[in-house]
């Protein structure tokens, strides 16, 4: 049988999250609302590190500036076609448009991934090793490790698109969900998606699985670090530290495994999971770093009221 041209299909509708109408216009403002903070605590945060010499000089905070990047990005890319979901009339998203959509979610969500694991290497390294420290984590190392997961990521995000998208898409174009992800695109593939499926199941499954052990064994080897620490100042300093990135990464991790690593089902929770890392989780990062971490705190201080308040990081 001749194999169906997947140009045939130009363009898909995207669903949306199911709402009941009378609260349209409040959904609306509502994201419209995250995501402009979104965009102005992550650039604040950016803006922050690397105008400050005393952050933009340490790894923890050169990730930290990449991480708002992302976050920045991964809003702009699903949170505005999000909120047409809550206007009026059929907004259609043409084929290479889904295929971008697809492609950058990927990339960026993989090297947040990454990312997350190297905050947690050199958050090991700061307290289990401090004297080497300096040594072990230069500003060149961090700049290649970001590089690579930058690369890797992107590496993870072409493959999802291209095995995603060989596939002919002749029949159905209504995507049942709020941007074009793999499951949900999969479902209107006119040919078997069993491979799609496997492939998907275990390259995200080694991303997630990978990162999440090392972030574990780094955290371990932390908590043990700590609780040698004799005075309760630097104990609390420690855990504050932590803390931040730790509450991060169990937000992020955890609606993303609901949502790749289980049977798939079509359930509506898929769409109230995958609002974590793609609009809540950026949001969230910036008021967690600030909040959390008394270093960014006292840094955007110095930014606002100038450089009298000085800090030992």
């Amino acid at each position: 049988m001749e194999r169906v041209n997947s140009t045939l299909l130009t363009e898909f509708i995207l669903t949306g999250i199911p709402y009941p109408i009378r609260l349209r216009t409040f959904l609306f403002v509502f994201f419209l609302l995250i995501y402009i903070l979104t965009q102005l605590g992550n650039l604040l945060i950016l803006i922050t590190v690397y105008a400050d010499p005393q952050l933009h000089a340490h790894a923890m905070y050169i990730f930290l500036g990449v991480l708002s990047i992302i976050d920045m990005g991964i809003s702009s890319i699903i949170v505005p076609r999000l909120m047409m979901n809550f206007t009026v009339g059929i907004k259609p998203i043409l084929f290479g448009g889904c295929v971008a959509q697809l492609y950058f979610y990927h990339f960026l969500g993989s090297t947040q991934c990454f990312l997350y694991t190297l905050m947690a290497y050199d958050r090991y390294l700061a307290i289990c090793r401090p004297l080497h420290y300096p040594v072990l984590m230069t500003a060149k190392l961090s700049a290649l490790l970001v590089a690579g997961a930058w690369v890797a990521g992107s590496i993870h995000g072409a493959l999802q698109a291209i095995l995603t998208f060989r596939l002919p898409y002749c029949g159905p174009n209504q995507v049942d969900y709020f941007f074009c992800d793999i499951p949900a695109v999969l479902r209107l593939a006119c040919a078997d998606t069993t491979a799609n499926e496997l492939v998907t199941f275990v390259d995200i499954g080694v991303v997630v699985a990978s990162c999440f052990s090392l972030i574990l064994l780094s955290y371990i080897k932390i908590v043990q670090a700590i609780l040698r620490i004799h005075t309760a100042d630097g104990r609390r300093r420690a855990f504050s530290t932590c803390g931040a990135h730790v509450t991060v990464v169990t937000v992020y991790y955890m609606p993303c495994a609901f949502i790749y690593l289980r049977p798939e089902t079509n359930s509506p929770l898929d769409g109230a999971a995958a609002l974590f890392p793609t609009a809540i989780t950026p949001f969230l990062n910036p008021l967690i770093y600030t909040l959390r971490n008394q270093e960014v705190k006292l840094a955007l201080k110095r930014m606002i009221r100038g450089p009298g308040i000085k800090t030992e990081i």
